[in-house]
């Protein structure tokens, strides 16, 4: 198992991933609240663009993909965070998900590992992220992973189904 920055040539395998997982969502629990709308095609070659787009993969299969970025998409400046920073100083975890066939291996820990990872590396001094009310695994694996809690938001993304998201911090000073 291995994490790749992705690339051009990886777009299909990361659409392909996504919708798998969003079909299962929508026939079992979906606790993002996500759509065959979003995360999709476009999503992930925009991501892939700019940068931000990586993928967990083992022999030639995608187990989980997750953009890292610094850019928020929504009121970041809302939440209660227990260290003022500017954007550039923090990444944000987005679309974080893994394959319906790769469940209960520890891919999703394994990611945020390598978010973490990647963030310090790179000198930023937090992760932040944002999750639906009520998507327990998500919440579950970023407590898990040393996040807290820094309220429950409307993010002015002006998505009516969601009308607050709890937002999750990791700081690196605190460490």
């Amino acid at each position: 198992m291995e994490l790749i920055h992705c690339k051009d040539e990886h777009l299909d395998l990361v659409s392909d991933m996504y919708s798998s997982v969003v079909r299962h969502l929508l026939e079992n629990i979906n606790y993002p609240n996500w759509s065959m709308a979003y995360p999709c095609r476009e999503s992930v070659r925009e991501a892939i663009a700019q940068g931000g787009q990586y993928a967990c993969v083992e022999n030639g299969s995608v187990l989980g993909a997750f953009v890292l970025n610094d850019n928020p998409g929504g009121n970041y400046e809302a939440g209660d965070w227990r260290v003022s920073l500017k954007r550039g100083e923090f990444l944000v975890i987005h679309t974080l998900a893994v394959a319906p066939s790769a469940g209960r291996r520890g891919i999703g820990g394994y990611m945020v590992d390598c978010c973490i990872a990647l963030a310090r590396r790179k000198g930023y001094r937090a992760i932040r992220l944002d999750v639906v009310p009520g998507n327990v695994p998500a919440q579950r694996l970023y407590q898990g992973k040393g996040f807290t809690f820094a309220g429950a938001r409307d993010l002015l993304r002006g998505i009516d189904e969601i009308p607050l998201f709890e937002l999750y911090e990791l700081n690196f000073q605190t460490l």
